[in-house]
């Protein structure tokens, strides 16, 4: 209990220090909005978490406890998101000539981080409980915190992952995905209790508790491959797609060596184009701004394209 009292001041304090460096770092309206979005969710988040905890530690609930974990896990990770979108939003600089936008991708492997920990930490607690099992006491009161919480869940998982694809923010979606899987949890932990409650053994309290931790480690799953992948600059536009964009403009005569990087709402692409050898080199200049024109009007978002032009009968000789 004292362990987790500390982890609790750990996060409000860090809370603070969010609050304190996300004002003083906000120069972007986009990145104005997510970290507005971020405070709501975190007191969301707290209030949740404080009443499954509380509840959870009165009626001797390993599952109700575990759940609570699951949902501080939630603010500290908007937390961590507000701290990286305060380093996201910072300006180009000389050390930094695309941006600091990464800082925002990377914060989510701050939350796998920390969301592998509470998962290794609720299963050692279902082990300890399955050695020396306690009953739970439940009360009507049980269920209606999880109920009350279940919906403050929902409403948060919506509003967050509308607003991540409206601001086109993986760290939002990311937490979206994250506070998803508090749903599923929350709706086995109230199936466990009823069951509990209609007679079945305790050790259903500490499967619960398991399946819990099971949900954790599939979001951070799931938000590691979504992150990684931007990272390591995954493909962002399929290539066949880029192609047809490009052979759609008059002068073009083929396109190869398509390369594609980057997150939804700002992507960087390279490729070379075939034209007509006589073709002027203020015509060359004109056929590039209008391939960039249309694959950004095509892909409706902030696209940064390379075009290395090379003559038609080069075509063989580049393969």
């Amino acid at each position: 209990m004292i362990k987790e009292r500390a982890i609790s001041q750990l996060i409000i304090t860090a809370a603070v220090q969010a609050y304190k460096k996300g004002g003083a770092m906000m120069v972007d309206g986009k990145y104005k909005s997510i970290n507005n979005v971020l405070w709501i969710v975190l007191f969301l988040n707290f209030i949740v978490a404080a009443a499954k905890i509380v509840m959870g530690t009165i009626a001797n609930s390993g599952s109700m406890t575990a759940d609570g974990f699951h949902s501080l896990t939630d603010g500290s990770c908007n937390i961590i998101g507000i701290i990286g979108i305060g380093a996201a939003s910072k300006p180009i600089d000389k050390d930094h000539p695309y941006g600091h936008k990464k800082y925002e991708t990377l914060t989510g492997l701050f939350i796998v981080g920390m969301l592998v920990f509470v998962g290794f930490k609720i299963i050692s607690e279902a082990i300890t409980k399955f050695m020396n099992p306690v009953t739970p006491e439940i009360s009507a009161a049980s269920f209606v915190v999880m109920i009350v919480t279940l919906c403050i869940n929902i409403f948060v998982t919506r509003y967050e992952h509308r607003k991540g694809l409206e601001l086109s923010s993986t760290i939002l979606v990311s937490d979206a995905m994250h506070t998803k899987s508090d749903i599923y949890v929350t709706v086995g932990v109230i199936i466990a209790l009823a069951a509990i409650k209609l007679g079945a053994p305790p050790v259903v309290d500490t499967i619960a508790s398991v399946v819990v931790a099971g949900f954790i480690f599939h979001a951070a799953y799931e938000i590691f491959k979504s992150a990684s992948g931007i990272l390591v600059d995954r493909q962002a536009v399929e290539a066949e797609k880029i192609e047809r964009i490009a052979l759609a403009q008059e002068g073009v005569k083929g396109v190869h060596k398509i390369r594609s990087r980057g997150t939804n709402d700002d992507i960087y692409i390279d490729m070379h184009v075939k034209a007509d050898p006589s073709m002027s080199l203020g015509d060359s200049h004109k056929l590039m701004h209008e391939i960039e024109n249309a694959i950004r009007s095509e892909l409706d978002c902030n696209v940064q394209v390379i075009i290395h032009i090379e003559p038609v009968d080069a075509i063989k000789k580049s393969l």
